[in-house]
């Protein structure tokens, strides 16, 4: 790519919350950045709308057919006006990753859940740029990833991760003690374990400081979702387990530290939205203009700090164990909650019962009948664990 050219960009998950904010990036700098393809799940209204905006020539989506998107596409064109645009259309189950194999600069992988592996592994291949935000693909597929990528070729879009990349430039790796992700805490902050009983779906599903999907609002109630970036964090900076861990810092206007050996610590700071990260991940290493409003240092402001309560929320704990086990366990991890997500959210099981399906789950897990190293392998791990859980929610 030379100079003066515009960075392309594919956007897997467009019509998600990251895939949004993404697009609203490339809008606000529209002589820096090009979209080469979008791909979007089931809706097509959405993901029309968005393809006759921005014209990429590839559009894909996971469901559905190719008459059906190729009509919406036509649809949304005649009400932009946009007429004589004709994108390649895809629709499948593989669509994604076939999109993120495609050349590109960068590819923002903002699709949620373990079907964001082999998307991450085409990105990886075609020697694009990965801005992650799908963790669950580096969770489970850890060795495979990491043998993939290239140095520096993964960077970090979840707030906290992107964070710590931040702060890493303030000092060598051998200097770095310890990394710091913090926690909101999450809605239910502050509650015992007897409390946490009778927590309603409808409850887990508001959260302090960010609007997000079902499965990821759910994991940061209960805390999972500090887990598997805890977990994140050792893969993407290979900073052992023991040298990672959590605080709550209820108003994420500190989105992550890392210490380094003299006592040092270098922190992040920013108002708790996505822009800023998903922003960093297209343009990295360099830093956009005015992409978000910073903290406003005339207002008074008290920025707290807390342990984890890990009597009432297990999940980091787990996490950390699963994360030492290493192989197939982080896959395990993830499935099973999964499955337990939306079991709880069936009304199948109450809230507790996530994290201790979880931890029966990788309680029965042997790493050995699984090969980390392979996708088939680490499918093979999440398959079962998703029949493990279900086994253990049926009870």
């Amino acid at each position: 790519m030379s100079s003066n050219a515009r960075t392309r960009v594919t956007l897997l998950g467009s019509t998600g919350s990251i895939g949004t904010q993404g697009l609203q990036v490339v809008s606000a700098h529209p002589e820096r950045f090009t979209v080469a393809a979008i791909s979007g799940g089931s809706n097509h209204r959405l993901l029309a709308q968005q393809a006759a905006h921005y014209t990429p020539p590839l559009v894909a989506a996971a469901t559905g057919t190719v008459e059906e998107l190729t009509g919406a596409i036509a649809a949304a064109a005649r009400e932009a006006g946009t007429t004589d645009y004709v994108p390649e259309v895809l629709v499948g189950p593989d669509a994604a990753t076939e999109v993120a194999g495609r050349p590109s600069d960068v590819v923002l992988n903002g699709i949620t859940g373990a079907i964001g592996l082999r998307p991450t592994l085409a990105a990886l291949g075609s020697g694009a740029r990965l801005a992650l935000a799908n963790k669950e693909s580096l969770i489970i597929g850890g060795p495979i990833v990491r043998e993939a990528a290239a140095p520096g070729q993964i960077v970090p879009v979840d707030s906290e991760h992107s964070a710590i990349a931040q702060a890493l430039r303030s000092g060598r790796r051998e200097e770095v003690r310890k990394l710091v992700v913090t926690a909101s805490g999450g809605p239910f902050r502050g509650m015992s374990r007897a409390e946490l009983r009778e927590v309603t779906p409808e409850a887990a599903l508001v959260h302090p400081n960010f609007a997000m999907g079902r499965v990821i609002t759910t994991n940061s109630a209960t805390l999972v979702n500090k887990g598997l970036e805890l977990i994140e964090a050792h893969l993407l900076f290979d900073v052992p387990m023991d040298r990672i861990e959590a605080v709550v810092h209820p108003q994420q206007i500190i989105h992550s530290m890392v210490e380094f050996h003299d006592g040092a610590v270098v922190a992040q700071l920013g108002l708790p939205t996505m822009l800023a990260p998903i922003a960093l991940g297209l343009s990295w290493p360099d830093r956009l203009a005015d992409v978000e409003t910073p903290v406003d240092w005339t207002q008074a402001a008290d920025w707290r700090f807390e342990p984890l309560n890990h009597e009432a929320f297990p999940a980091v704990r787990l996490a950390q164990q699963v994360g030492e086990a290493g192989g197939t366990h982080p896959a395990v991890y993830n499935a099973a909650n999964e499955v337990a997500v939306d079991a709880f959210h069936d009304g199948a099981c109450g809230f507790l019962d996530i994290v201790g399906t979880i931890s029966e789950v990788v309680s029965r897990h042997d790493d050995a009948n699984f090969d980390a190293h392979t996708v088939e392998g680490v499918l093979a791990a999440d398959e079962w664990a998703r029949a493990e859980a279900a086994a253990v929610l049926a009870g």
